[in-house]
């Protein structure tokens, strides 16, 4: 056999129902096909999980996929995909992140982990190389995040031990808890930190040695260097400010989501953006993901009025939307405690802060009307109420413990289905898709048609799908047939940018199979009404979203992935993209 570049081939298998693991050896040609996130995801969902499968049952997968480019000393090469059926929306469940742990895990010499069964009391799996232990983690359960990574980088013995883990939320199967590495990186989206509680596993804490095969070293420098030198004219916004820049003008044109969605003009936009972070010295520093130059994740530190943790990160656009203007509130500094609050509790920031928003919709409205957390009365613009729902939602208390199930769940109980702002069961995210921008459009076929709800990547387009397939963050000005260099450099494979995108072409046809096959239909694929009415006050005032406008963009959407009218894939599209075999 050949010298592999960029992948080992090698898939730990680990069974904790029996405690037991092993190594799944993955030829080239498979690993090709599907290499890495999304398609490697899907691939083990459609062959392994029985359809129907309770989604917090011992049977569920959960999947931590590596992309080929993972781990690859590159700027953006960072990321990974972790997927399941997911708890929340019942479909296919799929979250990236960024970070080191991916990295790490790769350089351990393994392109992914596929977790099944359920330990009867916690565990967490230690991986050092080639050596793996399923260990008791009695001790740590219950824990929050910090103190989890802590603890086991000194139990391990290793100060540069990686570590992904659950905080209070996933043990407590909230399904809107996500899986947390580096203290601040997580795999939000979908409810996959319950799936991880399901299975009574804490945490993986990873020490790799090895360094990962480059097709062609020199290639692969001369891009990194080519990023550091245009770093300036390519990446300048993201490198000083990250994510969250410019939110007076994006409010302006009713870009960002506002007290659950009903739009209008939100004053205090300026006040929590990205800028106002820097001016008011909230932002200490900027750091960055593994082998990345841009450094776009901000650094908060606060002593009053909150005490803020820097270890924990800062808060991006999603975050500062979906705990801000979502909830109608504009200061800044509560905001960044909410953020390391989801943080440290393990939660999804775009799901919590969208739940919180609808609840207070719910009060408002007189549907709920005396909706309290913690004490506190759910109203739009209460700082209090939202500090006080974290802990309440991960702990699940009082009215914590309905809104623990997501908005959608909750709504089965409370009422108030007409202000839900979700997509298949997945709050949208904070992009408002009634903008009159080209984004707009783009993030309403984006939320409509992703699959796994409401997502705002355009994770849903061939080019964007193949990004998360590879392991590359979407931030990086890497146009295609830059993506395609690199993947060879990597690789070797010597891929055309076709390839590339037939990459994410059958990602996104496997994910959709899966969907289907779990009893999900093009009725599915179409916004809240609460998002397509005219905004209350502003420049949107007078434009809602026509059902019939969408449904025939949707369409077209499914036409050109060669799906018939019913979004069901043509069995030509499988052939051609050779998966015939997994429908």
């Amino acid at each position: 056999m050949s010298e592999r570049h960029g992948s080992w081939g090698r898939i730990l298998r680990v069974d904790l129902t029996s405690r037991t693991t092993s190594v799944e050896e993955m030829d080239e040609e498979t690993f090709r096909r599907n290499p890495g996130g999304r398609a490697m995801i899907a691939h083990y969902l459609l062959r392994e999980l029985p359809r129907g499968v309770d989604p917090l049952g011992p049977e569920n997968l959960l999947v931590f996929a590596m992309g080929v480019l993972t781990g690859t000393p590159l700027s953006g090469a960072s990321r990974h995909a972790i997927g399941a059926k997911s708890p929340l929306t019942n479909a296919f469940g799929e979250a990236e992140v960024g970070g080191f742990w991916g990295a790490e895990l790769k350089r351990a010499g393994w392109d992914g982990i596929v977790v099944k069964g359920a330990a009867t009391s916690p565990v967490y799996i230690y991986i050092k190389d080639d050596q793996v232990e399923i260990r008791d983690a009695q001790h740590l359960w219950g824990l929050e995040i910090m103190d989890t990574e802590d603890k086991l980088k000194a139990e391990v013995g290793e100060r540069l031990a990686r570590v992904c883990e659950i905080g209070p939320s996933g043990e407590n199967l909230v399904k809107i808890a996500g899986i947390v590495n580096d203290y601040k990186d997580i795999a939000g989206r979908a409810g996959l930190g319950a799936v991880m509680g399901s299975k009574k596993l804490k945490a993986i804490v990873v020490r790799g040695s090895k360094n990962l095969p480059l097709a062609d070293a020199a290639k692969v420098k001369e891009i990194g260097r080519w990023v550091a030198d245009t770093l300036q004219e390519n990446h300048w916004a993201f490198h000083n400010f990250g994510t969250g820049m410019g939110l007076d003008g994006y409010t302006k044109v009713g870009g960002m989501a506002v007290r659950n969605y009903e739009g209008g003009s939100f004053d205090r936009a300026a006040e929590i953006s990205a800028e106002a972070l820097v001016e008011k010295g909230y932002r200490i520093k900027m750091e960055a993901c593994w082998a990345c130059s841009v450094r776009c994740k901000k650094v908060v530190k606060l002593e009053q009025p909150y005490q803020i943790d820097p270890k924990y990160g800062g808060p991006e656009f999603e975050s500062i939307a979906a705990m801000g203007s979502d909830c109608g509130i504009g200061d800044l500094a509560a905001v960044s405690k909410a953020n390391e609050r989801c943080n440290a509790l393990g939660m999804d920031t775009i799901s919590f802060g969208a739940t919180v928003a609808w609840a207070m919709d719910l009060r408002r409205r007189g549907i709920v009307p005396d909706a309290e957390v913690g004490g506190e009365p759910l109203e739009f613009g209460s700082v209090r109420a939202l500090l006080a729902a974290a802990d309440a939602i991960a702990h699940r208390r009082g009215l914590g413990d309905v809104l623990a199930e997501g908005s959608a769940g909750a709504a089965d109980k409370l009422g108030g289905k007409e202000l839900l702002t979700t997509v298949k069961g997945l709050e949208i995210a904070m992009h408002d898709p009634r903008q009159r921008t080209e984004y707009g459009k783009q993030v309403r076929i984006s939320y409509a048609t992703s699959p796994s709800g409401g997502d705002h990547m355009n994770s849903n387009l061939p080019s964007r799908s193949a990004r998360n397939t590879v392991g590359m963050c979407f931030f990086l000005k890497y146009d295609d047939p830059k993506l395609t260099d690199i993947v060879n450099a990597v690789t070797g494979w010597g891929s055309t940018t076709a390839e590339l995108a037939e990459i994410g072409e059958r990602s996104l046809t496997l994910a959709r199979l899966f969907n289907i096959r779990e009893g999900f239909s093009a009725d599915d694929d179409r916004l809240p009404s609460q998002v397509t009415k005219p905004h209350v006050t502003g420049p949107l005032s007078k434009v809602r979203l026509d059902p019939n406008d969408l449904a025939v963009q949707i369409r077209a959407y499914y036409a050109a992935r060669g799906w018939n009218e019913q979004g069901v894939p043509l069995s030509e599209t499988l052939s051609r993209l050779h998966i015939a075999d997994y429908a």
